[in-house]
Parts: structure tokens; sequence; C-alpha cells
């Protein structure tokens, strides 16, 4: 992959050694499927007690990082930026080829007929890259609440479960759960209450489960603790409860996160259903990359 050098830089012992270290910590997550982000690179290294807990440590493995993408030491596509990015409309050269592409982005509803609506609810758009390879996988949508969900989007996420909960016909009503993950700080604990608050204003309530960050995570996986902002309107009952430590969603594992997801969401799967309509996905998918493969036939039949 590409590791471009735009500027000659000299670096310093230690700064070689926190390069080579990223590297292998990039590694090791592009092995198991995932990209980081800087954050989450920068936790690693707190993790493993390579470095400090503090801004001026961010920063400073920020600058190293970033000098060492321009001196090409450093994959240029293995550190995300999850919250920006070019949107445009997609583009074919062909006919078969926008026929392909249908037939790779050919999806079935796989809870059509199933008992439960899933859904994903996470605090940090920086970790929607972590989440959306399971869920999609799982054919379960997720959401970035970007802290404080929207007034907006939690109503209109409220009609959506509503619907499916009261549809004109009762066998075919579905339990809506929403999964939420957020850091386990004084507004990051309460925007689950938040969510929860809210949806019951606006439909009643659904069934909610805070799945990470929890006190019993961060005694397992032992997350770097951050000072919690006494400046947040909710700290008082926080500390109260929880002690003057906060920890943030970013610095578990993303192995962990998606092994969260993928073990409650296969828990509401009826299994035999889930095949029966997986079997039919392969099968209409297979038809249309044949029909991509023979274009050139139907073609000629359509402009007989």
């Amino acid at each position: 992959m590409p590791k471009i050098c735009y500027v000659q830089k000299r670096f310093s012992t230690g700064s070689k050694s926190i390069i080579n270290k990223a590297n292998e910590i990039i590694d090791e997550y592009v092995a198991q499927g995932f990209d980081l982000t800087l954050r989450q690179i920068y936790y690693q290294f707190v993790a493993r007690d390579i470095l400090p807990n503090s801004l001026k440590s961010y920063k400073n493995l920020g600058s190293i990082i970033n000098d060492a993408r321009l001196a090409g030491l450093i994959d240029w596509l293995r550190i995300t930026d999850r919250t920006r990015n070019l949107r445009g409309n997609s583009h074919w050269e062909t006919p078969d080829d926008v026929i392909r592409a249908a037939a790779d982005s050919y999806r079935i509803d796989m809870w059509a007929k199933q008992d439960y609506r899933p859904e994903v609810w996470i605090e940090k758009d920086a970790l929607v890259g972590v989440i959306e390879g399971v869920c999609s996988e799982l054919d379960v949508p997720y959401f970035s609440c970007r802290g404080y969900t929207s007034q907006s989007e939690m109503w209109i996420g409220a009609r959506r479960m509503e619907h499916w909960i009261k549809t004109k016909n009762p066998a075919k009503s579905q339990i809506p759960i929403v999964f939420h993950f957020g850091d386990h700080d004084p507004s990051g604990k309460d925007m689950t209450r938040d969510i929860k608050d809210r949806l019951e204003l606006f439909m009643g309530g659904v069934r909610l489960e805070r799945l990470a960050l929890n006190m019993d995570q961060i005694d397992q996986y032992h997350p770097p603790p951050n000072p919690a902002k006494t400046t947040d309107a909710r700290a008082e009952a926080y500390i109260a409860e929880f002690g003057e430590d906060s920890w943030e969603l970013d610095a578990l594992e993303p192995g962990v996160i998606v092994d969260l997801i993928r073990t409650h969401i296969e828990r509401l799967q009826d299994k035999d259903q889930w095949q029966t309509d997986l079997d039919r996905h392969q099968s209409e998918k297979a038809l249309l990359t044949q029909a991509a493969d023979r274009w050139g036939e139907i073609k000629d039949f359509l402009e007989e």
C-alpha cells in the first residue's frame, strides 16, 4: 500500500521507535480488517504503556505520525478520518458494469421475517468504521449519534421503530431494539438515558441496551482513564457513583466492539429463517452476475 515520500525528514531515535511501533499496531489491525483513526492508535500506545495519557502526549504522537506519513514511512491509507469525506455521483463505463455493481451491492431485507428489528447507535462518528463491517454483514442499520442525538433524528428514529411495531398485519409486528455505544463519562453515560427518555416520549419506548462502555468492561480490559470533566453539568452525580476517572469508547480494542455487536445480534436471529433468506439472496445475486456476464446477449435481444 502507498508509503509516498513528499518531504525528506530526519527523525530522532525516539521518534523512529514511535514510528516503528505505530506501523506494528497498524499492521496488527489491518490483519483483523480494521483501519484506525489517530485517536485509536494513540490509545493503543497508552494501553501498552508506551505513552502517558495526556493531551501533550496525544499531540506529540499526532505530529510524529504526520511527519512520518509525509516522509513515506507510514501508509497513507491505514489511518482514516471518518468525519470528512468527498461525496459525489457514481459512474460506470458500460451497462454491464452497472449490472455487476448492482450484483455486488444487491441485498434483501434479512430481518423482514424475523421477530426483531435491531439497530446499532454509536456516540462517535470516528468509530463508524469499526462497526460498519459487522453491521453490514448482519444487515443491521447503524447510526452515528455524534454526541447527543438531534431532536430531528430522534423523532425520525421513533417513527421508524413504531412502523415495525404497528404494521397493518399483526403477524408481521416486530420488536425494535437499540444497542447503544458511548463513552463512560458524565455525558456519555447520560446519552443512553437521553435516548431512552426521548424514545419513551415519542413512541412509548423501545428495548434499549447499552453495550459499551460499561464498568465490567473497564474492569476486564483496563482502558486508560481520563479525569472526569468537572465542568460537565452531570459531573457531580457521575463522580459520586464512579469516582473521578472516565474512559473513552475509542480505547476499547475494535475487535471487542465487533464481538459485542455480533454476539448480541446473533442471539436475536431465527437461524432457520436466516439461512432460508440467505440462500435466496445468494441465488438472486448469482442471477444478476450472470446478467452482467451475458450483457451482450441481453443487449442483442432487447435491440431486436
